[in-house]
């Protein structure tokens, strides 16, 4: 068999019914069984968040270069860094490594999905971090503009004050009045 040089080589693999088809192969039908050869496979850029607990009594410097850090591990993975939000220093809810506070930050980034198990590798090691979440977010193809939108909302720290829940509201006059209304015989 001899290949033009305007076709890019091809690797033929048995399918599930015995050999494949030369012919369909060099066609590039979807049941050739064949492997095209010299093209690169693109990967696929997902978004995610990290959420990483700093020590607290690090010096500001020390955070920003530990935050630094993961911002070129991004980059020099081919990932694009989306969005940085500290959220400041908060109280642990339980004692990690004898801190009773840590710094927040959300770093929010599009990589490849192999990345983030090195990443998450490196952040492990990191002395400065006391704990960390890497999670994906979804991002539908018709929402996206929303989704952004609703991103910046999320990471905006949270207020220290409660949320009044939407919808209807009881007032404590009303549930007082509701017993004096059942009349009992």
């Amino acid at each position: 068999m001899t290949a033009s040089l305007a076709e890019p080589p091809v690797l033929y693999s048995a399918g599930p019914f015995g050999p494949a088809d030369r012919r369909t192969a060099r066609l590039g039908g979807a049941d050739s069984g064949a492997i095209p050869m010299g093209r690169s496979l693109q990967r696929h850029m997902r978004r995610y968040e990290l959420m990483m607990v700093l020590r607290a009594d690090l010096p500001e410097d020390r955070l920003q270069s530990t935050i630094e850090r993961v911002i070129r591990a991004v980059a020099g993975a081919g990932g694009q860094i989306v969005k940085v939000s500290p959220w400041g220093r908060r109280r642990l809810a339980y004692e990690i490594g004898h801190q009773r506070e840590g710094s927040y930050h959300i770093i929010v980034f599009e990589a490849d999905p192999a990345f983030v198990g090195e990443l998450e590798r490196s952040l492990l090691i990191s002395e400065e971090v006391l704990r960390h979440l890497v999670t994906r977010l979804e991002r539908p193809a018709r929402a996206r503009r929303v989704a952004t939108e609703a991103a910046e909302e999320e990471l905006a720290p949270p207020s220290d004050e409660p949320e009044v829940p939407e919808g209807e509201h009881i007032d404590e006059s009303e549930s007082e009045a509701a017993p004096a209304a059942i009349e009992r015989d």
